[in-house]
């Protein structure tokens, strides 16, 4: 499920939402490491609760793209390549990028709320944490039909939360937003007879 052997073309072609995040991440990371340009970018795109406070709420959607070096959007960006094309290809291109959208935004809003107003953070964690939350809502609907999904699937979300606290410098509140968020998405996109629908209708657009 999460093994990838698809070459560059065909992940390009079978998944162009997760390749176009994952574009996107990589692009803002190497503008944000070129001189002159790096500290603008990063100045101006940051989540900075003090910031937000007066206003510049933009914060909220473009930390999401920005990473504090490399080791960080590498993380993030493979686990966006590892797991996001399965959720992509079961929820639809609309739906998987809602997905992973609102559950950025949630997780920084979170941040907002329950940080003091001088945190400053960054990065996709909380977006790809949405999509962990997603595969946990079609865990809950599957749980009897396909059990083998349950026993892959719950210790990737529950590791994944235990580091969240074992980790020094991790944004909690990011994580456990996009969690949420990305579970209370998926319980209203993945439904089965919702799947179902969405599949007959693909399978009448031929």
């Amino acid at each position: 499920m999460f093994s990838r052997t698809e070459n560059f073309k065909q992940y390009t072609k079978y998944y162009p939402i997760v390749s176009t995040l994952i574009a996107v991440n990589l692009i803002v990371y190497v503008l944000t490491i070129l001189p002159g340009v790096g500290e603008n970018v990063l100045n101006y795109g940051v989540q900075s609760n003090f910031l937000i406070r007066s206003g510049e709420w933009w914060r909220v959607f473009t930390a999401m793209f920005l990473h504090a070096g490399f080791l960080h959007v590498f993380f993030n960006t493979f686990s966006l390549y590892l797991f996001g094309p399965e959720l992509e290809r079961i929820a639809g291109k609309t739906r998987f990028i809602t997905i992973y959208l609102v559950s950025g935004i949630v997780g920084n809003m979170a941040t907002y709320l329950l940080y003091d107003s001088n945190y400053v953070s960054l990065g996709a964690s909380g977006a790809v944490f949405g999509i962990f939350g997603a595969f946990g809502a079609l865990v809950y609907y599957t749980r009897r039909t396909m059990p083998m999904l349950r026993k892959l699937i719950l210790p990737i979300i529950v590791i994944s939360v235990i580091m969240t606290f074992l980790q020094s410098n991790v944004n909690v509140y990011a994580h456990l937003g996009g969690l949420v968020a990305g579970f209370l998405l998926g319980l209203v996109y993945l439904h089965p007879k919702r799947i179902l629908s969405w599949r007959k209708q693909k399978m009448a657009g031929k």
